[in-house]
């Protein structure tokens, strides 16, 4: 009887623990969730104050619309180039850091201080640094290639700033794992490595990536969410989903439905859209790699 006496209060104790983080959980994302979910299928007005069952017509609205179309292309584009980019410029910087013996501390810093920067501080940084007309980026750019910046005004310039943007913000994050990830190569294999002879970049691609598989998957899903979700803040800094809508990526484009337009009903439809379309792919992406990780 003791015994399940005991039992029974490790149980309701480890219950009352967990309480807190179970009540935060369903607070701030389930019932949100929930709410997004049912806010789809209605047209509301007043902030959501009243409401109006439309259905479907949202999403078929939303498919119909060619301004949010172009933005779902955008956003793939986006994310294709910020994911492949900073996971590449990642593994230089790490596999840099790994080979070098003299100051590795102060090197590894300089390369995650722009993670570590809110991304706010980070998209008021570069704007200023990228600015068409103050920025010293952009001078010395325009000075060495005798090209002319304004990315205010230009379309694809200023999709290839927010994208280097994006990139130069989440290379701090990969370089943290994938730099874990070469530490953990056991040393005897690097003495093999250098015994036979490999060069350093095929050592690189032959051996070292197949053992970081495993934290290659998971940075590639990470980037992937990150590109979808975390870029809002500086499309909202640096160009406002301009110009010409070149930037108006669907995270940025759902902002403006609710909270510019007060269209809640759209930006739900939007919201389920979006996460559906990032679930699909993180899905796509863990089967695939399944083939090619080695655990």
């Amino acid at each position: 009887m003791g015994v399940h006496e005991n039992t029974y209060d490790s149980s309701l104790g480890a219950y009352l623990l967990l309480l807190p983080t179970l009540a935060a959980i369903i607070a701030f994302l389930y019932y949100p969730s929930l709410q997004t979910l049912r806010f789809s299928f209605f047209q509301t007005f007043l902030f959501g104050q009243n409401t109006r069952f439309v259905g479907l017509a949202n999403f078929t609205d939303l498919l119909g619309s060619q301004v949010y179309l172009t933005s779902v292309g955008l956003t793939m584009a986006f994310a294709v180039i910020v994911v492949i980019g900073s996971l590449a410029v990642g593994l230089l910087v790490a596999f840099l850091l790994y080979e070098v013996s003299d100051g590795k501390a102060a090197y590894l810093i300089a390369a995650i201080w722009p993670y570590a920067l809110p991304t706010a501080v980070a998209g008021t940084v570069l704007l200023f640094l990228a600015h068409p007309s103050v920025g010293i980026y952009t001078h010395y750019l325009e000075a060495w290639f005798g090209i002319e910046l304004d990315w205010f005004t230009v379309g694809w310039q200023g999709f290839a700033v927010v994208t280097v943007a994006a990139i130069w913000k989440q290379v701090g994050y990969n370089v943290i794992f994938m730099l874990a990830a070469l530490n953990n190569v056991p040393e005897s294999l690097n003495e093999a490595c250098r015994l036979d002879g490999i060069e350093t970049w095929r050592r690189l691609v032959r051996v070292y990536l197949p053992l970081m598989s495993p934290t290659l998957v998971f940075l590639v899903v990470i980037n992937t969410i990150y590109a979808f979700f975390g870029s809002f803040a500086l499309i909202d800094l640096m160009t406002q989903g301009g110009p010409t809508n070149a930037t108006n990526l669907m995270i940025y484009q759902l902002y403006r439905d609710a909270f510019q337009f007060n269209n809640l009903g759209l930006a739900s439809a939007q919201s389920v859209i979006l996460f559906v379309l990032v679930a699909g792919l993180t899905f796509v992406q863990l089967r695939v790699s399944d083939r090619y990780a080695h655990y």
